[in-house]
């Protein structure tokens, strides 16, 4: 060890520790094998460092006890990857990676640890490699590349890829490869780099339109097997066809459809069991443009229209009463956030929120029967009312939304703040003070600049938009 890498530690202990002016700042080192661990250990608490190790064979009453001195008294805590799993510690936000894994998906969890949700201050990560090492050049390249990729297809769906056990093993080998090779270090990047685009094109291909699922418990999987979401597409489409000039022929399994403009498709199934027994029919579903348009253009409920009274299968003939489905939502100059909330208001007036979900669950899986309809001054009356009681009842959900945008637009500041700081400090060491002033004059102003359009950023507009409004009579009478 610690020779000069040892020293270059202790350097950024203290150069750290000045920039945050704090004297008691804790630090998380992580460092991928025990008896690395072992010897920093030894290193800090000659020098006078409280500190803290936390690594795989630990129990869980060990790691506790290491978690709860590193609140503490100790100053410095020092971590294998396996060791740091699971881990919270969002009081300290300083991160040295003293040797970096190969898989550049791992710095990544290494910096959760600390950078999570009611973390407080700027998260800084330093990492420690050999300048000009064969180590360093791949993984110049590779950051480089690996850009590209983030790009392309989004941060979920490439850190899935990045953090699976086959990209691991990728990694490994890139790594020997360059060593037995290192004049060929773009090529070898080159061929990981288009074997991780292949992957992350897959996994993209491969995800539902309602997006993906972790951890699919058996019980999960059977919910989404019986999933009434082919029976929305049929009945979406089915119905836009015989309201709009088109027309929709049932014939045995499969539909016939005549699209508006003419268009007909032959031989089409919605259900994933009539896909089964028609395998030579055209399976429709979100993926469609056509059918995807659709979903996209579903009317909302307007103000004043007439309120249809329905009975739905399955619901007892009390529950009767006004339901609805609402969006709040918020709207920024770059932030867009919106939940979807029912409500149920029954015929006495009150509200019930497990009703609401209720009718929620078995409107997902069955046709309501339309009866009637409510009189026009009858449904403005029932509209009003339902409109002044979803907004007490959504005040809960805007505010959850306000204080995420504020807690959003809080990291950004303590980041940008952060950095114009720290520019301010490299400009004022300039020794001519011509020089020095204009750059000063130029960080000024870009920094009014940042702070107006932080202002901007901050004003939020909120949104209540009814979707659907209905008169609930009981369930119905086959």
């Amino acid at each position: 060890m610690c020779g000069c890498q040892g020293r270059g530690l202790l350097d950024w202990l203290y150069r750290l520790q000045a920039d945050e002016n704090d004297p008691e700042l804790k630090v998380l080192v992580f460092t991928e094998f025990v008896p690395t661990q072992q010897m920093l250990q030894q290193f800090l608490v000659e020098r006078g460092f409280p500190v803290a190790c936390l690594n795989g064979s630990m129990d869980m009453d060990e790691r506790k006890k290491a978690q709860d001195t590193f609140a503490g008294e100790a100053r410095i805590l020092i971590s294998t990857n396996a060791g740091g799993e699971g881990l919270n510690l969002q009081f300290c936000h300083v991160v040295i990676n003293y040797d970096i894994p190969w898989n550049p998906m791992r710095l990544e969890q290494r910096i959760g640890r600390v950078d999570r949700i009611g973390q407080n201050h700027v998260v800084r990560a330093i990492n420690f490699v050999f300048e000009a090492s064969v180590e360093h050049r791949v993984r110049e390249v590779l950051e480089e590349k690996l850009a590209i990729i983030f790009e392309e297809f989004g941060i979920d769906k490439t850190g899935d890829v990045l953090d699976s056990a086959q990209a691991g093993q990728i990694f490994d080998d890139l790594h020997v490869e360059a060593i037995l090779n290192p004049d060929e270090i773009d090529t070898s990047v080159d061929k990981v780099i288009a074997h991780l685009q292949g992957q992350a094109r897959d996994a993209k291909a491969s995800s539902s339109v309602l997006g993906a699922t972790e951890d699919l418990e058996p019980s999960e999987a059977q919910r989404l097997m019986t999933h009434p979401l082919p029976h929305w597409v049929e009945r979406m489409t089915v119905s836009y066809l015989n309201a709009y000039g088109g027309k929709a022929e049932r014939k045995r399994r499969t539909w016939y459809l005549t699209w508006p403009d003419g268009e007909t498709i032959a031989n089409v199934v919605f259900s994933g069991k009539e896909a089964d027994q028609s395998p030579t029919a055209r399976h429709l579903t979100l993926e469609d443009s056509r059918i995807r348009g659709l979903a996209m253009r579903l009317p909302r409920f307007v103000p004043g229209q007439p309120i249809s009274v329905v009975t739905i299968p399955g619901i007892t003939n009390e529950v009767t009463g006004l339901w609805s489905l609402w969006r709040i939502g918020i709207t920024t100059m770059e932030w867009n956030r919106h939940r979807i909330m029912p409500l149920f208001i029954a015929d006495g007036g009150k509200v019930f929120a497990p009703t609401a979900r209720h009718l929620w669950d078995k409107l997902l899986g069955v046709m309501p029967n339309v009866r009637t309809h409510l009189e026009m001054d009858e449904s403005k009356e029932a509209f009003d009312r339902l409109a002044g009681i979803a907004e007490e009842q959504g005040r809960t959900i805007y505010d959850e939304l306000v204080q995420e945008h504020r807690s959003r637009l809080t990291r950004e500041r303590e980041k940008g703040e952060y950095a114009f700081v720290a520019r301010r400090r490299v400009i004022e060491r300039v020794g001519l003070p011509r020089v020095r002033d204009h750059r000063l004059n130029l960080l000024r102003q870009e920094e009014q600049t940042w702070n107006e359009d932080l202002k901007r950023k901050a004003q939020v507009y909120p949104e209540m938009v009814p979707l659907i409004v209905i008169h609930v009579k009981g369930g119905a009478h086959e």
